[in-house]
C-alpha cells in the first residue's frame, strides 16, 4: 500500500503526517527538524512511501538535499500554492498543516519548485557577502566625505588608494577631526582587504 507524507517544518520541530491512498491518516508524529530523525520516522512508519512533501522555505534546500541522499522521494512544493489549500482548514496548526500537505501529496495537487543544490547556495552566499562588504565600504567613504565636506574639505574624485591618501592629507593638521575620521579610514581599509580576499 502506497503512503504519502506531509512535513510541516519549523526550526526545532517537524510535524509529520502519513496518509494512505484513500487519504486516511495512518500515522502522525513530531520529531526534531533533523533529516536523520525525519527519515527514521518515515522509514519505520511508511515503508511504501510514494511522495513526501514539504513547503519551500528557509531550510527546505538543506532538508530536501539530505532526505534525497537518504533515499526518500521528497518534493518541495510552492509555499503560496500550498497556502491556498491549507488556509481552508478551520484550525491552523503545525499538525493540521502536515495533514494538509500529506493530502496534497496524496491527490497530486501541487506545484513542485526547483531546489538548487548546496553548491549554488554557497556561491550565492559568497556573492551576497561581497555585495554587503562593497556597500559598507561605500557607506564609510560617504560618511568620511560628509564629515570633511562640513568643514569645506573636499576629497574630490578618488579611486582605490587615492581616497585614503587624500582623506589622510586633509585631516593631517586637524587632530579633532582626525579622531572621528581615522577609525572610519581604518575600517574602510579592513573592509577593502576582505573584499580583495573574497
Amino acid at each position: 500500500m502506497e503512503h504519502y507524507v506531509g512535513l510541516d517544518v519549523s526550526l526545532k520541530l517537524t510535524a509529520i503526517c502519513i496518509v494512505d491512498r484513500a487519504g486516511k491518516i495512518r500515522r502522525e508524529g513530531t520529531v526534531h527538524s533533523d533529516p536523520e530523525a525525519i527519515a527514521a520516522f518515515i522509514k519505520s512508519n511508511a515503508p511504501h512511501v510514494a511522495r513526501i512533501g514539504l513547503e519551500a522555505g528557509a531550510t527546505s534546500t538543506w532538508l530536501c538535499t539530505e532526505l534525497k541522499k537518504l533515499g526518500l522521494p521528497v518534493i518541495c512544493i510552492d509555499a503560496r500554492h500550498a497556502k491556498a489549500v491549507l488556509k481552508m482548514q478551520i484550525n491552523k496548526s503545525d499538525r493540521n498543516d502536515a495533514i494538509g500537505i500529506a493530502r496534497i501529496m496524496q491527490c497530486g495537487w501541487y506545484k513542485e519548485v526547483c531546489v538548487k543544490d548546496l553548491d549554488s547556495h554557497a556561491v550565492k552566499a559568497l556573492l551576497a557577502s561581497r555585495a554587503l562588504l562593497v556597500k559598507i565600504k561605500r557607506d564609510l567613504e560617504n560618511q568620511v566625505r560628509g564629515l570633511l565636506k562640513n568643514l569645506g574639505l573636499v576629497i574630490g574624485p578618488a579611486k582605490m588608494n587615492v581616497f585614503a591618501l587624500r582623506a589622510a592629507e586633509l585631516i593631517e593638521d586637524r587632530p579633532a577631526l582626525a579622531v572621528a575620521v581615522a577609525p572610519l579610514l581604518s575600517a574602510r581599509m579592513a573592509i577593502e582587504q576582505q573584499i580583495a580576499d573574497l
